[in-house]
């Protein structure tokens, strides 16, 4: 068994079709229809269910295709730490974000480190929380720039910053003259805009509310929190903000800003890896670059 077999059985099963597997891994069809053959021979399994229409793993091809990730990672790790040894700056660096989030935060941290580190490569992968823990547990990113609570067990975290959350009303709203803080309780009447299930902040608001005695009246939904904001501006709710996301006064769509009485909900922002998973020095840079950047802007 070769690595290069894994990888295939790796492609075959992503892609659920031998020519556009094939094309991925640049090589030709009948090449890579006789190396899955062969393999399938060597252990004895078939690992593919092969029709004219698809190509569907087995129950074997499933727990194979699980443990050949695995290996292929490892091998990833190995070849990191080494050549951390050799290069000692040289490297490459897969990094998970919140689409929004990062937008605020990566435009700041990463011209800072590719100054420090320019022969660092960094890859960014932008998705949903949920998406993003998984992926990190799977070691297809190095970091990932996750708000707490993570779900994912098999994965560790570091706090980056505690970001105040503020309320976000419409311009015309009785509120929006106000110049003391607002207690949360007080708006147990307000129609709520809030993110969709599977987004992280969407549990932070439910949560603030639950504990000021209520659960807010949802009124519209949405999978982008700038979404939101718009919605807020047009009349339509009202909605919590990370203060980092708060929009400038005179643009376009702007929603009225209040800040919260004591105690504050706050959001703790982190950076994730897999449990037991080698942080090269790469990683080791960016999560120090990532800690002084973000207490020097946002903190």
């Amino acid at each position: 068994m070769e690595l290069r077999q894994l990888q295939y059985v790796i492609q075959i099963a992503k892609e659920k079709n031998f020519s556009r597997a094939a094309e991925k891994l640049h090589i030709a069809q009948p090449s890579l229809s006789q190396q899955l053959s062969k393999l399938e021979k060597e252990i004895g399994v078939l690992l593919f269910r092969r029709t004219t229409n698809s190509v569907e793993l087995t129950h074997a091809g499933a727990v194979f295709v699980e443990k050949a990730e695995g290996i292929l990672d490892s091998v990833e790790q190995l070849k990191q730490e080494l050549d951390d040894l050799a290069h000692m700056r040289k490297g490459k660096l897969v990094v998970g974000c919140l689409s929004i989030t990062g937008s605020h935060v990566l435009p700041i941290v990463l011209p800072i480190f590719n100054r420090r580190y320019p022969e660092i490569e960094v890859v960014l992968v932008e998705d949903t929380p949920s998406k993003l823990e998984q992926l990190t547990a799977s070691g297809q990113t190095d970091l990932s720039l996750l708000a707490l609570p993570l779900h994912e067990p098999s994965l560790e975290w570091l706090p980056i910053l505690e970001e105040e959350i503020i309320l976000a009303v419409p311009p015309g709203h009785p509120l929006a003259k106000r110049t003391t803080p607002v207690r949360v309780g007080e708006l147990r009447a307000e129609p709520f805009i809030v993110l969709k299930k599977g987004q992280g902040f969407r549990q932070i608001v439910l949560e603030t509310c639950e504990r000021a005695g209520f659960e807010p009246r949802v009124v519209f939904e949405s999978t982008n929190i700038e979404t939101v904001q718009s919605l807020v501006a047009a009349g339509m709710g009202i909605t919590f903000v990370p203060k980092m996301l708060m929009r400038a006064a005179d643009g376009e769509l702007a929603p009225a800003y209040l800040s919260f009485a004591a105690p504050k909900p706050t959001r703790t922002l982190v950076i994730a890896s897999r449990k037991g998973r080698y942080l090269s020095r790469a990683a080791e840079a960016f999560i120090a670059t990532l800690n002084v950047t973000a207490e020097e802007h946002f903190g």
